[in-house]
């Protein structure tokens, strides 16, 4: 069989930076075992699964390990290849998903998006914690994911996390943020239950940290930067229990997969 494959870097407006996600738009299912083998095989993050259903598509996201029910940066990668590829001009894509009904439309050159924000609830800043990521946090919560608010913008760029300590802890992904110096907020997102080191940049990670910023600034339009080495920005609005996240995309490959 023979597959075709995009490979798009999300929140950003050029190659080698921002996130990048595999996508895979398919007339049909393949069976589960073999699109968790292409996630593998890829080495991404994420390797996102589109099917076209009535007017919209169901899309899946596979990390190299496993399943996940949100991811950010491979939506808004999926969207880009739909709406400027497969159907050129198409202005708005909704996606069928794990996590209910997700919209993408485009504003100028941005590709905004509607994603449920995630509910998080205070916890103690334990010793564990704290050894996970060498300094000890202002506060933690925990939500889908852990969040540590740490000092300062340079505390977060400077972390070297202890993978296998962040392993052990609650939640599927880890996020460390502070108040940035020009941007609203600066977050990491690490994720080795997914086989994923650190996450360039993690949508999903902004659906736990910008319900927080909001609050604590007292703001809800808010310019976040992901710190990671290829780095990345988001423009996000926190509407309750939704938060948009827009951002831009470049595509960086388009190749066949053969099976």
């Amino acid at each position: 069989m023979k597959l075709s494959q995009y490979v798009v870097d999300a929140f950003t407006d050029k190659v080698f930076a921002g996130n990048p996600a595999a996508v895979c738009v398919m007339e049909q299912w393949l069976p589960e075992e073999t699109m968790q083998k292409i996630a593998i095989e890829n080495n991404l993050s994420e390797t996102a699964f589109a099917v076209r259903e009535d007017k919209g598509y169901h899309l899946r996201w596979f990390t190299p390990g496993g399943e996940v029910e949100l991811c950010g940066h491979a939506t808004l990668a999926t969207a880009y290849v739909i709406m400027t590829l497969i159907e050129q001009g198409r202005a708005q894509v909704e996606f069928s998903t794990l996590s209910g009904t997700l919209t993408v439309e485009r504003e100028g050159d941005l590709l905004v998006m509607d994603f449920p924000s995630f509910e998080l609830r205070p916890v103690p800043v334990t010793d564990e914690l704290c050894q996970a990521i060498g300094v000890k946090p202002l506060e933690a919560y925990i939500g889908a994911d852990m969040v540590c608010v740490l000092e300062s913008e340079e505390q977060v760029r400077a972390v070297i996390p202890d993978l296998e300590q962040i392993r052990a802890l609650d939640g599927v992904c880890f996020h460390i943020t502070a108040k940035g110096k020009n941007y609203d907020c600066i977050t990491r997102s690490f994720a080795p239950k997914c086989n994923v080191a650190e996450d360039p940049v993690c949508g999903r990670g902004h659906c736990h940290v910008i319900p927080l910023w909001a609050k604590a600034l007292g703001k809800n339009d808010l310019t976040a930067y992901q710190a990671s080495r290829r780095g990345g920005v988001l423009y996000c609005t926190y509407n309750g229990e939704r938060t948009v996240l827009r951002g831009k995309a470049a595509l960086f490959s388009k190749s066949e997969i053969y099976f």
